[in-house]
Protein backbone atom coordinates (compact mmCIF):
# COMPACT_ATOMS: atom_id res chain seq x y z
CA UNK A 1 0.00 0.00 0.00
CA UNK A 2 1.47 3.28 -1.15
CA UNK A 3 0.41 5.62 1.24
CA UNK A 4 -0.68 9.01 -0.51
CA UNK A 5 -2.34 12.26 1.03
CA UNK A 6 -5.66 10.83 0.16
CA UNK A 7 -5.44 7.53 1.19
CA UNK A 8 -4.39 8.54 4.61
CA UNK A 9 -7.15 10.78 5.15
CA UNK A 10 -9.72 8.22 4.13
CA UNK A 11 -7.76 5.84 6.48
CA UNK A 12 -8.11 7.98 9.36
CA UNK A 13 -11.88 8.10 8.71
CA UNK A 14 -11.61 4.80 9.05
CA UNK A 15 -9.79 4.13 12.08
CA UNK A 16 -11.83 6.95 14.00
CA UNK A 17 -14.54 3.50 14.60
CA UNK A 18 -13.05 0.39 13.38
CA UNK A 19 -16.72 -1.31 13.48
CA UNK A 20 -18.36 1.13 11.75
CA UNK A 21 -19.26 0.21 8.21
CA UNK A 22 -18.77 3.69 6.48
CA UNK A 23 -21.14 4.57 3.70
CA UNK A 24 -19.02 5.90 0.60
CA UNK A 25 -20.84 9.58 0.68
CA UNK A 26 -20.04 9.88 3.91
CA UNK A 27 -16.59 8.81 3.55
CA UNK A 28 -16.23 11.30 0.77
CA UNK A 29 -17.27 14.06 2.57
CA UNK A 30 -15.26 13.26 6.08
CA UNK A 31 -11.95 12.54 3.91
CA UNK A 32 -12.63 15.53 1.27
CA UNK A 33 -12.29 13.39 -1.81
CA UNK A 34 -13.76 13.38 -5.32
CA UNK A 35 -15.69 10.28 -5.90
CA UNK A 36 -13.37 9.76 -9.16
CA UNK A 37 -10.42 9.66 -6.19
CA UNK A 38 -12.62 7.89 -3.20
CA UNK A 39 -14.03 4.87 -5.39
CA UNK A 40 -10.91 3.64 -7.00
CA UNK A 41 -9.19 4.13 -4.05
CA UNK A 42 -11.99 1.65 -2.14
CA UNK A 43 -11.52 -1.07 -5.14
CA UNK A 44 -8.26 -0.71 -4.43
CA UNK A 45 -8.41 -1.41 -0.94
CA UNK A 46 -11.15 -4.41 -1.74
CA UNK A 47 -8.52 -6.18 -4.17
CA UNK A 48 -6.10 -6.09 -1.99
CA UNK A 49 -8.04 -7.70 1.43
CA UNK A 50 -7.79 -4.26 3.28
CA UNK A 51 -11.72 -3.44 3.05
CA UNK A 52 -14.82 -5.32 2.73
CA UNK A 53 -17.99 -3.94 1.04
CA UNK A 54 -21.89 -5.03 1.23
CA UNK A 55 -24.51 -3.78 -0.11
CA UNK A 56 -27.75 -2.67 2.21
CA UNK A 57 -31.06 -4.13 1.52
CA UNK A 58 -33.49 -1.88 0.07
CA UNK A 59 -35.74 -1.01 2.93
CA UNK A 60 -39.03 -0.76 1.93
CA UNK A 61 -39.22 3.06 2.78
CA UNK A 62 -36.84 3.92 0.84
CA UNK A 63 -38.75 6.54 -1.51
CA UNK A 64 -36.95 5.32 -4.46
CA UNK A 65 -33.32 5.91 -3.15
CA UNK A 66 -31.15 3.90 -4.57
CA UNK A 67 -29.41 0.77 -2.46
CA UNK A 68 -25.97 2.09 -0.22
CA UNK A 69 -22.77 0.34 -0.59
CA UNK A 70 -20.92 0.10 2.82
CA UNK A 71 -17.33 -0.24 3.23
CA UNK A 72 -15.41 -1.43 5.96
CA UNK A 73 -11.85 -2.46 7.06
CA UNK A 74 -10.61 -6.07 7.24
CA UNK A 75 -8.82 -6.90 10.40
CA UNK A 76 -5.74 -6.90 8.41
CA UNK A 77 -6.62 -3.46 6.72
CA UNK A 78 -6.77 -1.89 10.17
CA UNK A 79 -3.83 -3.60 11.46
CA UNK A 80 -1.94 -2.04 8.18
CA UNK A 81 -3.72 1.66 8.38
CA UNK A 82 -2.37 1.66 11.77
CA UNK A 83 1.11 0.65 10.70
CA UNK A 84 1.44 3.05 7.82
CA UNK A 85 -0.23 5.82 9.55
CA UNK A 86 2.30 5.71 12.60
CA UNK A 87 4.85 4.98 10.00
CA UNK A 88 3.79 8.36 7.77
CA UNK A 89 3.78 10.14 11.48
CA UNK A 90 7.68 10.20 12.15
CA UNK A 91 9.74 12.65 11.12
CA UNK A 92 11.80 12.61 8.28
CA UNK A 93 15.50 11.63 8.98
CA UNK A 94 17.58 14.27 8.61
CA UNK A 95 20.47 13.63 5.91
CA UNK A 96 24.18 14.89 6.54
CA UNK A 97 25.28 17.05 3.54
CA UNK A 98 29.05 16.16 4.17
CA UNK A 99 31.68 17.81 6.36
CA UNK A 100 31.34 21.52 7.41
CA UNK A 101 34.64 23.85 6.21
CA UNK A 102 34.74 26.96 6.86
CA UNK A 103 34.21 29.94 4.49
CA UNK A 104 37.84 30.80 2.24
CA UNK A 105 38.78 33.81 3.62
CA UNK A 106 38.10 33.12 7.18
CA UNK A 107 39.95 32.38 10.56
CA UNK A 108 40.14 28.40 11.36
Amino acid sequence: MKLTPALERVLRVFLVDIAARQYGYDLMKAAKLPSGTLYPMLARLQDEGLVTSQWEPQPDDAGGRPPRKYYQLTAEGARAARVELAHASRPAPRKTLGTARPAPGTAQ
